[in-house]
């Protein structure tokens, strides 16, 4: 399995995900956690962030679309997996978040440019937690 290093892409994805997420603070006050902003999607609802959560979200789906739109074609995937590990992954990183209270986004992002140590403890985890299982699935499976 390869990867593709592109510096130009990654840093521009990593300026806009920052820029995004000091806009939502600087404007709600509010912290750019993905999985915050969608588990208050659920009941029991408060009426005047409902707007910017689903504006929130619907940014998230619509990007490649835009992509194409940019570009005229879609954004590259590959997923080398059947559909119910993919579930039993989305399950399990659903559960992480829950349990580490917040994502990759709100820890990594939000948390650690704010010096919580919390966030910095549970960002190390994230990454030890993929380095192990790149390992694991490249050199030993």
């Amino acid at each position: 399995m390869t990867t593709t290093f592109t510096p130009i892409a990654s840093l521009a994805g990593g300026a806009l995900i920052g820029l995004a997420a000091v806009m939502l603070m600087a404007f709600s006050g509010r912290i750019a956690g993905v999985s915050g902003i969608a588990a208050r999607l659920l009941p029991p609802f408060v009426d005047r962030e409902l707007t910017g959560r689903l504006a929130f979200l619907a940014g998230l789906v619509a990007v490649p679309s835009i992509f194409l739109l940019a570009t005229g074609q879609f954004p590259a995937q590959s997923i080398e997996t059947g559909g119910v590990l993919l579930a039993f992954a989305g399950l399990l990183v659903g559960f992480g978040s829950v349990w580490g209270n917040g994502c990759t986004s709100g820890h990594g992002v939000c948390g650690i440019s704010r010096l919580s140590v919390r966030s910095l403890v549970a960002t190390a985890v994230f990454m030890a937690t993929g380095f192990a299982t790149t390992f694991i699935i490249r050199h030993l499976l």
